[in-house]
Parts: structure tokens; sequence; C-alpha cells
């Protein structure tokens, strides 16, 4: 079930309602934990004893890391939870991909091999949970934290339902003592998670659905018929459209898990007004790009081994995320291409603008500008259905502009704009606390306006982007 149904609506009620009706912290738990795997039968209940096994077998490599003496004995553990959980994902996630590409490069050297079909669902958030349960054993093999002995505590760190599918991915740091403490729904946490309910809801539907996918939507499934005006306006509204689609939907996570008294980690912090690339990433899926740099450019010795493989580091780390996106050249080109403006711009600091060097107001504006626009000339690559068409919409783009574009494409343009406005006004500020600033009664109006648009909007339901990785 999507956060924008009424299913949900239904779901989420009873919930919200038999969670405070339970008094123990204990039963509440349990509650919480078969909810969560009702939520996610409710995609493919096939699926269901796939995320209750990985968290299982996890839970218990946990316990063996813990025990096993230093050296060989944990990292044959370790090694195990990583065979296991990367495999299961190979299978399900990339094996079509990994087959095509060994077809392709035998067809080189004249062997013939066609694969198999085999047809294989994407089991849905697999992507998310295998991090969630990757980055736990990581931690113990670490020592970073003792273990939990409470399977059902593992088991809701994994499968919490507002976090299940797409984010944000967690940590156990981050999840354990509210895991083990209790706690309610409070005035203040239903109020603010039903606000950001609605705020992420009118990201998806109104935004991400009516405005921008209509236009992205029409440029990329007719690449070759279009012009430079669409091309600008297809990248520009798909750039609004990923962006308002994903983080509507974390803003609905947290929303939810607020309500139900727990914190999740903010994903997004206004990326559209990121100054470089690096900031860019410090702001966009934060809990995908900490966790990438914490295990894996980390694990590859980050920049402490030199420049050069410093810069190796950059791009692997970013190449495989591109991967872990999606499997497509297209998203290994996405993440290549961001690993190439990392490294540049780490290169350029370094060398020309050093560190700590003073930046006008003017400097740091027209440079936020070029990131935001290599961004979204990035995402043609993130979007196209393969290399070809995303190549001959990056032509489109140079293309003599001519006049006609439709009142739908300068809608999505002037909502893009507006957006990205609304970053640049927000970069340094707090959304709970900006709230607050704004009198209840208008707040409750500008949330009242939100709900009717939501409900009244036109456009397409479209599941969220995310759920296909």
């Amino acid at each position: 079930m999507q956060f924008d149904s009424f299913t949900f609506v239904v779901f989420f009620a009873v919930v919200l309602c038999t969670y405070n009706a339970l008094r123990g912290w204990s039963a509440r738990k349990w509650f919480l934990l078969a909810a969560s795997y009702v939520f996610y039968a409710a995609w493919n209940p096939l699926f269901l004893p796939l995320l209750v096994g990985s968290a299982t077998l996890d839970f218990w490599v946990a316990q063996r890391i813990r025990a096993a003496a230093e050296g060989a004995p944990r990292r044959h553990w370790i090694i195990l939870t990583l065979v296991v959980n990367l495999g299961v994902l190979g299978i399900f996630k990339y094996h079509a991909f990994l087959l095509a590409n060994l077809a392709a490069a035998l067809a080189l050297v004249g062997v013939r091999y066609v694969p198999a079909p085999m047809d294989i669902i994407l089991p849905i958030g697999i992507s998310f949970y295998t991090f969630h349960s990757l980055s736990y054993c990581l931690d113990i093999y670490r020592g970073k934290f003792e273990p939990t002995r409470n399977w059902r505590d593992y088991a809701l760190y994994v499968a919490f339902f507002p976090q299940l599918v797409a984010g944000p991915i967690t940590r156990f740091t981050q999840m354990r003592a509210q895991i083990e403490n209790p706690r309610r729904t409070t005035r203040e946490g239903l109020a603010w998670g039903c606000a950001l309910l609605v705020l992420g809801l009118f990201e998806k539907c109104v935004l991400a659905d009516t405005v921008f996918a209509p236009v992205a939507d029409g440029f990329f499934n007719a690449v070759g018929r279009a012009g430079a005006a669409a091309a600008w306006s297809g990248t520009l509204a798909f750039s609004g459209q990923i962006f308002c689609d994903f983080a509507g939907y974390s803003t609905c996570a947290i929303g939810a898990a607020m309500a139900l008294g727990f914190v999740l980690p903010t994903n997004f912090r206004y990326p559209y007004a990121a100054i470089g690339f690096s900031d860019f990433w410090r702001r966009w899926h934060i809990s995908l790009s900490t966790w990438l740099r914490d295990y894996l450019y980390v694990s590859l010795g980050g920049n402490r081994r030199g420049e050069w493989r410093t810069y190796i580091n950059l791009m692997l780390t970013m190449l495989i995320g591109g991967l872990w996106h999606g499997a497509a050249w297209t998203f290994v080109i996405w993440g290549g291409l961001h690993g190439v403006f990392l490294a540049v711009e780490r290169c350029v600091r370094e060398r020309l603008w050093p560190a700590g060097a003073g930046a006008s107001a003017l400097l740091r504006t027209v440079y936020g500008m070029l990131t935001l626009l290599l961004v979204a000339i990035a995402w043609i690559w993130f979007r196209a259905a393969d290399a070809a068409t995303a190549w001959q919409a990056m032509t489109k783009l140079a293309g003599p502009l001519a006049p006609g574009a439709s009142a739908e494409q300068w809608l999505a343009i002037a909502a893009f704009a507006v957006v990205t406005a609304v970053h640049w006004l927000m970069r340094e500020r707090d959304l709970k606390s900006e709230c607050a600033r704004i009198p209840a009664p208008l707040l409750g109006a500008l949330l009242g306006a939100m709900l009717a648009l939501i409900v009244l909007s036109p456009g397409d339901n479209h599941a969220f982007i995310y759920f296909q990785f």
C-alpha cells in the first residue's frame, strides 16, 4: 500500500489507535512488528518470508560475530553475511543485467550465448532493508556496540513500516534506544507528524505527479521528436519530479514515524540550494550518501592513501552508488558523472581554491547555479530508458530554442523555479522552527489548502520512483 492511498489511511488509523490502546511496551512492539509485516505483505505476501529470513539470519550472524575470536573467525562470519545479503540482492536485482552483459562480452569474441529467460520479480524495498541489515552486522564487526539479544527488537528495526520500502536508511544506533525504551503518541508528535504527512503527499501528488510527471514523461517518451524547449522543460521537470517524489516519501515516512513517537533521520536538506557537489551529497538522500561514505568509501581507504587513490575511491563509490539505484548502464553513468564532479571539485578546491578561502555571495550563488545545472543534466541518465536515449536527450539540449512551449511546460518550469527558490530560502533553516513562527490559523489554512489540492489533484497516481530500487 502506498502513502497516497485510501488503504494506507485506514491502515494507519487502525495502527495508531491500536498502538496507543495497548498498555505494555512489549505488546506495542509486537503489534508494530506485525503491522509492519502486514504493510509489506500488502505488496506481495510471497516476499514476506525473504524479509523475515534476512533479518533472522543477520540477527544470528551478529551474535556469532560478537562471540567469535578476533581474526579469521570473525572475518568468516562477516563474509558470510556479505555473501548472503549481496548474493540475494544480486539474484533478484542484477541477474538479468549481468547475464546480458556476459552475452555481449562473449559475442565480441564470437561466442553466441542466449541467457535463459528468468521472470524474477524484484522484492520491493530489498535494497533498503539489505543496507539496514548490513550496516548492523558491519558495526558489530567493527566493535561499535553490543548486538541486541532480542529478535523482535532487531526485526522491528529492519521492518519498521514507515521506512521499510524506501528509507530513510536507518542505523541501529539511531533506532536502538527508541525501540528499547517505551514511547507512545504525543499531542505534539501527532500534530507535527500529520503536518509532515500532508506536506509529503502534497509534494508527491500535486507537484511530482500532476505538475512535473506529464512534462517529464512527454519528453523522455518521445525524445526523437522533441526540440530544445521540450528538452529543457522535460529535464527540469524530471529534476523537480525526482526530488518531490522521493523527498515526499521521506517526509511522509518521518511524519508517520513521528506520529507513533519515533524519530527518523532527515533524508533531504534542500539539495537544490547546494553550493558544490560535496554539498549536494550532504543534502540529497543523506541516509544513502552517509552509508556509502561510512561502509564503502572509508573501507576502500577514503582519503588516507594518497591523492590518486582518493580520486579512485570517490569514483568507485559513486559508480557503485549509481548501480545500487538500478541494474542498467544509465545508472552507472549517472553515478560516474557525479564521481567526476566530486573529483574535479576536490582538485579545484585543493589546488586553485584552497579550503577556507573566502568567497563572495555572488561567487557562491554562481557556483550553486552551476551545481544545479550539472545535477539536472545528470538526471537525464537517471531517467532515460537506455544510454542511446540519454545521449540523444543530451544533444537536444544544445539545439536552437524555438517559441511554442505549452502551458503545461511553462507551469513545470515555473514550479521548478519556485522549488529551487524555496531551497535557497530554507538552505540554513529548520522547517519546524520556521513553521512555529507562523500563526496557527494561517498554518492550518495552508495545510488545509494542501490537503484540498491533494484530494482534487487530477494527476495520475504513480508509484513512488524509489520503490523500484
